[in-house]
């Protein structure tokens, strides 16, 4: 979007600044509670369908070193034991989630961390064939990994290849000597060239790119240069997040000078301005912050309405269920969300004495699953009718017009257009998005957690 389009939004500062969640799922993280157990998530697995397609993500807590800016759950590791100890686990964990559910058919696999390259290759190897020894891999449609480019090496890449990893996502954030610096992540652009070069050599071709805006003494300059020199590496996709200061959650942010930090103007001007740049080097807008090359069947689901939005953001998948491997992982069933205990001793004596890790989850009710439909097409179209959906799924056209309120708020302020029960974001409005998925959000005007800014 051009800086001279988001003039006409009045209210954009203002909106900018608003508390809101990211929407990777419904009910949000915060409303998790210990209700849910490793019982009720025993009972919840036991009762999938053998024909139910799964997702499987696994959690790699582990880094070199904590940049400053992240928001994941991972701590520091120098010595090997760890990994070892973690790498023993979660080959546990992998037979012991296989032996609660009859369900066996996987079609995606996501390795997320932390720093999931750190398990080296042949950790991976080993791992993977836990999995190939627990459940049916053959029809599957996509195995991604999340990388630091400064691990990729040409040793790494060809494991990567010999596990059938499809897809890598490299954690770039921003090609500027002095933003890296002050995010604590030194990574000069030739390192990520020479892992883009490992990956194609091994026969790695779908390549990620994740960029940030709002970095700490980040100029609107700094992200127009990161866009320009990671597209012309031509990844498949590439994807631009709002850096979240949320030192609250994350003490290691407390290092960052928030006085370098840039406003909510020039925010809004850094996520416009990598649009642009992207866009004119052939990438498709998705969603909030997807970019894909027209021919990625990201870009293809985008186009044809079968974009879905997970906590792996923008996605394909189609799974009935996500079943969550490692700590601090969530899952999500038919029944509702599982999350495994955080801390990596309880997950371990967990798994370590036979038993799931669940500490925390919510039930989904039939109004979240509407809810959630609503905002989940709202996310990935910026168009949803929501009487259409509601009279389909409730019965009741009238379920969701508890919304109309705040809809018709932002649309006073341009974010969106709202007629009768359809609502479509403004191409202006599209950076506020989640403003109007909150719209939807029943949990939202009870709960205390804070969130990220809106932009």
């Amino acid at each position: 979007m051009k800086n001279a389009q988001m003039a006409h939004l009045p209210a954009s500062l203002i909106l900018a600044e608003r508390s809101v969640p990211r929407y990777t799922s419904y009910p949000t993280a915060p409303h998790f509670s210990p209700a849910v157990t490793a019982d009720v998530a025993e009972t919840w697995l036991s009762e999938l369908s053998p024909d139910a397609t799964l997702s499987l993500y696994l959690h790699v807590p582990f880094c070199t070193a904590i940049c400053t800016y992240c928001g994941c759950h991972t701590k520091a590791v120098r010595r090997a034991a760890p990994i070892d100890d973690y790498t023993d686990t979660l080959e546990a964990e992998i037979a012991l989630l296989a032996k609660r559910t009859r369900a066996r058919r996987v079609a995606h696999i996501h390795w997320g961390g932390g720093t999931p390259s750190l398990l080296g290759a042949e950790r991976l190897l080993r791992l993977k064939a836990a999995i190939d020894a627990h459940f049916n891999l053959s029809g599957i449609v996509e195995h991604a990994i999340e990388l630091d480019p400064r691990t990729v090496t040409k040793r790494l890449a060809d494991g990567l290849a010999k596990i059938n990893v499809t897809r890598v996502s490299l954690g770039v954030q921003d090609f500027n000597d002095h933003v890296q610096r002050a995010i604590g992540r030194v990574q000069p652009v030739e390192v990520v060239e020479r892992a883009v070069a490992h990956l194609r050599k091994a026969g790695i071709e779908a390549i990620n790119i994740d960029l940030m805006y709002g970095l700490p003494t980040q100029s609107e300059d700094d992200v127009r240069r990161t866009a320009a020199r990671a597209a012309g590496m031509k990844p498949s996709r590439l994807a631009i997040f709002g850096y979240a200061h949320v030192p609250w959650m994350k003490k290691h942010q407390r290092l960052i000078d928030a006085a370098a930090l840039p406003g909510a103007q020039e925010r809004i001007a850094q996520a416009a301005a990598a649009r642009e740049v992207l866009e004119q080097h052939g990438y498709q807008s998705i969603g909030l912050d997807h970019f894909a090359l027209p021919e990625d069947n990201l870009a293809v689901a985008a186009r044809n309405g079968s974009l879905r939005r997970n906590f792996q953001g923008y996605t394909t998948d189609t799974a009935d269920a996500l079943l969550p491997l490692g700590v601090s992982s969530i899952g999500q069933l038919p029944q509702g969300y599982i999350g495994n205990a955080t801390d990596n001793g309880g997950w371990a004596r967990a798994v370590r004495d036979g038993k799931l890790a669940t500490t925390r989850g919510i039930a989904i009710s039939d109004d979240d699953r509407l809810r959630a439909l609503v905002i989940e097409r709202l996310m990935c179209d910026f168009r949803v009718d929501y009487g259409a959906l509601a009279e389909a799924v409730a019965g009741d056209a009238s379920a969701l017009d508890d919304a109309a309120s705040a809809l018709d708020e932002l649309a006073r302020d341009g974010v969106v257009k709202h007629k009768g029960r359809v609502v479509t974001v403004t191409p202006e409005g599209q950076p506020f998005v989640r403003l109007a998925a909150a719209a939807f959000d029943a949990y939202l005007p009870k709960q205390a957690a804070r969130h990220s800014v809106a932009v």
